[in-house]
């Protein structure tokens, strides 16, 4: 019998493998583990497992660059691909080339899995989020320049508050060129200085079409803004990505127009009553002080000795006030200085020497403190409170 070459065992076992009518496309569902992903050249190589066997694969990067959620060890799933032998090991595999969750759908998994991670990264805290102006000179808007949404705002906002101005920078929001394209319109309209306020916003449509707002690029471009941004996509049960890292969440693009403007016509009542309330203030008080002013000319015309001397006995008085308070302060400052000049009194060195003591200097008049420095037949000086005394030291006697 002739022998054959490891590589023709390989080719052979390949051919079989290739040639099977299930194996070539073939469907696959067991837990992930081994999970290893290269990011040089975007394969991943990973083993597929159940309770008693398990099957490596591969999935090429062509196929991995497709995947809308991200694989991880204890991960189920359903893969699809082929099953073939890779010739120079010897070994058979799975060439994957879908993937699917199991018992959860791809895109439901992808948005739960960055909405945690951009959660962690701090993306939806309440203290990044910039404050809306009350007062909007120009507002932004990126949506599709045609259907409801871009109308919807339109009219809404010219008739609320057309004082404000309206930029419109057409977006494409469904497929698979919207995220980037909206990534540009957000960058477009934050870079505008005058711009107060940027409104993202798209229609109602199925999780696919609403797809473009759970992109990772849209939620870092909207939470990078300098612009405030309201996030208006779908109806009021559709939540996206986009929804969370936006300083605001409107329900509807309607919703989001009215939020962002104020009533125009609210505003006019409120100056109207602001007006009503201030003339009626003011003429309150007009009365007020014509009554005060009728007074004071009645009592200076038909009593003017009265008035004077009644303003001369105010005058003494607040002159008593204030002379009163100054002496009391001043007594105060007295007291205060009679005693801190007590204080150093007390801790002159002339005082203490009133009480019999003295102090001692020889000849070089440098103070003498203690017996160990003094000689007998030493000449020194004794300073009393009233005068000095020079003395001969006869005798010295140590303790």
């Amino acid at each position: 019998m002739n022998a054959v070459t490891v590589s023709q065992v390989n080719t052979y076992i390949k051919s079989i493998l290739d040639g099977d009518k299930i194996l070539p496309n073939i469907y696959v569902t067991g837990e992930i583990s081994n999970y290893v992903y290269y990011r040089k050249s975007g394969h991943i190589y990973l083993t597929l497992k159940d309770d008693t066997s398990q099957l490596k694969a591969v999935m090429f990067s062509a196929y991995a660059s497709r995947l809308k959620f991200s694989l991880q060890d204890g991960m189920k799933v359903i893969c699809r691909g082929r099953i073939s032998c890779y010739e120079r090991d010897g070994i058979y595999q799975l060439y994957i080339e879908d993937v699917q969750p199991d018992g959860i759908g791809a895109l439901n998994l992808a948005y739960e899995q960055l909405k945690e991670k951009l959660q962690k990264e701090g993306l939806f805290d309440s203290l990044h989020k910039k404050s809306l102006p009350k007062f909007p000179d120009k507002i932004g808007v990126a949506t599709s320049n045609v259907g409801a949404a871009v109308e919807d705002i339109k009219n809404i906002i010219s008739r609320r508050y057309p004082l404000c101005e309206l930029v419109i920078i057409p977006t494409v929001v469904q497929g698979s060129n919207a995220p980037s394209d909206i990534i540009n319109s957000i960058s477009i309209l934050d870079s505008i200085d005058d711009i107060d306020l940027i409104i993202v916003a798209r229609g109602g449509g199925s999780a696919e079409d609403l797809w473009a707002f759970n992109d990772e690029g849209v939620a870092r471009a909207v939470y990078n803004s300098k612009k405030p941004i309201i996030s208006a996509v779908g109806h009021e049960t559709d939540f996206t990505i986009c929804d969370f890292v936006a300083d605001l969440r409107a329900p509807t693009p309607s919703a989001a127009a009215e939020l962002a403007v104020p009533d125009i016509n609210v505003l006019l009542r409120q100056i109207f009553n602001a007006e009503s309330s201030l003339n009626l203030s003011l003429n309150r008080r007009l009365e007020y002080d014509l009554i005060r002013f009728d007074k004071v000319l009645n009592s200076v015309l038909f009593e003017p000795d009265a008035y004077i001397k009644n303003k001369f006995v105010s005058l003494n008085a607040l002159s008593s006030q204030i002379t009163q308070r100054f002496t009391d302060k001043l007594d105060k400052r007295k007291s205060e200085l009679s005693s801190i000049t007590n204080k150093i009194i007390d801790l002159s060195p002339l005082n203490i020497l009133k009480r019999g003591f003295c102090t001692v200097k020889d000849d070089s008049d440098n103070p003498i403190k203690s017996v160990n420095t003094v000689s007998v037949g030493e000449n020194v000086t004794l300073t009393f409170c009233d005068g000095t005394a020079k003395c001969t030291v006869n005798e010295v006697n140590y303790e």
